[in-house]
């Protein structure tokens, strides 16, 4: 079986440091006004963003305990 280092060391690094820097877009999103809230449109697609970070991040948490215990 491969070691923490060798499968949940990159996952760990992948979703932090890029989550850093999705946190970084979102919050410069919001800064220079190039959402507004007050539309429906633009808190959708606000919510399908982080949705879709959360989202993917456990699909391959799935993927990766599949593929070290099955």
């Amino acid at each position: 079986m491969p070691s923490f280092f060798n499968s949940w060391l990159p996952f760990i690094y992948l979703y932090v440091v890029g989550g850093i820097f999705f946190l970084l877009g979102m919050v410069l999103i919001r800064r220079v006004k190039g959402i507004d809230m007050r539309q429906k449109k633009h808190r959708f697609w606000w919510k399908v963003m982080i949705f879709g970070y959360f989202y993917f991040m456990i699909i391959h948490a799935l993927l990766i305990i599949a593929a070290l215990y099955w």
